[in-house]
């Protein structure tokens, strides 16, 4: 299937009825957008005996991804059409999350962020809400890797040029997600994403949960955050229980993979 939450799209696989399918090939070719079907991250969805489903994230370069809120988000959707219930527990890597209907959106519990700098993880013990580089950054861990700036001006930052730099910045042993946040008042950020393993992306969850952590932790703002990014809003609630991320779904179409595709991998 294909699905996208506030233009962040994604590939979705469900494999409960069998063993995974996915590999580093298959993610590669079906992340190319000229001759796959294309997409910002993969998301297999697989039987669990801890919670209702399990769920194994890919990026569009065939490496692993340790979360990804919005597609969580996407399949909690179609879990919850498919069963009829309004709340649900997903495994990841980062965790067992909960996701529920909220009216006609889609709120995922992405669990707690990770400040201390093993966890998030960076290379050197440094002080994670001032990371020694150019444009003092914060570091954050969200089940993956994140490098948040601030900035006075979103629009007129090279995303691309800034993002392909810091993501393999020695300081990251596993590369990291770059946002770049424009903290507009205590309840409202505007935030533009490059994601590792992807690139420029319209939106990223975990990265929009981890922008609320550090400008929370810095004084910039509330909790509870309203936030634009290039393909939209999501609404941030930072809880005793985990970063809350609240936003659309749109289901795009499903499909069938043909024989000569897959033997092409």
């Amino acid at each position: 299937m294909k699905w996208h939450g506030a233009g962040n799209d994604f590939v979705i696989i469900d494999s409960r009825s069998t063993d995974a399918v996915v590999t580093e090939d298959l993610a590669k070719a079906l992340g190319d957008r000229n001759r796959g079907i294309g997409f910002d991250q993969l998301a297999e969805i697989r039987s669990s005996g801890i919670a209702d489903i399990n769920l194994d994230f890919w990026n569009a370069d065939g490496s692993r991804a340790g979360a990804c809120g919005n597609a969580t988000r996407c399949v909690a959707r179609y879990m919850m059409d498919v069963t009829g219930k309004r709340a649900l527990t997903i495994r990841t890597s980062h965790g067992v999350l909960e996701a529920r209907l909220d009216g006609d959106q889609v709120s995922v519990n992405m669990g707690r962020p990770q400040t201390a700098w093993d966890e998030v993880p960076l290379s050197e013990n440094v002080d994670t809400a001032h990371l020694p580089l150019d444009g003092d950054p914060a570091a954050v861990g969200m089940g993956n890797p994140h490098c948040v700036f601030f900035v006075d001006d979103a629009e007129a930052v090279d995303v691309a040029a800034i993002g392909a730099h810091i993501e393999h910045d020695q300081l990251f042993p596993e590369a990291t997600n770059v946002e770049f946040a424009q903290v507009r008042a205590r309840d409202e950020i505007r935030m533009r994403v490059w994601e590792r393993g992807t690139g420029i992306t319209l939106a990223c969850g975990s990265g929009a949960c981890a922008t609320v952590v550090a400008a929370h932790q810095r004084g910039l703002t509330d909790r509870h955050v309203k936030m634009e990014l290039d393909g939209g809003w999501l609404t941030l609630d930072w809880r005793e229980d985990g970063v809350w991320m609240t936003g659309p779904t749109a289901f795009v179409f499903e499909g069938q993979l043909m024989p000569a595709f897959l033997e092409g991998i």
